[in-house]
This record gives C-alpha cells, structure tokens and sequence, in this order.
C-alpha cells in the first residue's frame, strides 16, 4: 500500500510542475475551472514524460503542418 501512495505523491507532483511550466495555475483539490484544452495539455505532457521515462526516448513530436493536415480531412 506504500507503494501506491509514493506513485500517486509523484504523479500529484508530476501534474502541478507540468502545469507550472505551461503557465496553468492549479489548486490544490478542484479544478473545474480549468479549461478542458489546458487539462489536456497537462495530461498530454504527463504521458509524454512517462513515454520517456520509460524508454529512454523522446517522445515522436509532429510538425504543425503535420497536425493541420489531419484535422483537416
């Protein structure tokens, strides 16, 4: 059971520096303020960073026009 309380301290941990290095203000306990494109790009960030952590490599990172070419269609 310790175990599980230490990975949900560093995820916790995790998510408020990656929100603070996008510039998105969290609170401790609710958020429901926050806009869904923001909670999205802290989610994103979290797995782009367990991605690495867990294999050693960089997350595959597309180009905006890689991006606008597939909303596109």
């Amino acid at each position: 059971m310790a175990r599980n309380s230490r990975s949900r301290t560093t995820f916790e941990n995790m998510k408020y520096e990656i929100a603070s290095q996008l510039g998105i203000n969290l609170k401790q306990g609710y958020n429901g303020d926050i806009t869904s494109h923001d909670a999205g790009r802290i989610g994103g960030n979290i797995v782009k960073k367990v991605f690495q952590s867990y294999t050693g490599n960089q997350y595959p990172v597309e180009t905006n026009q890689a991006q606008q070419g597939t909303m596109s269609k």
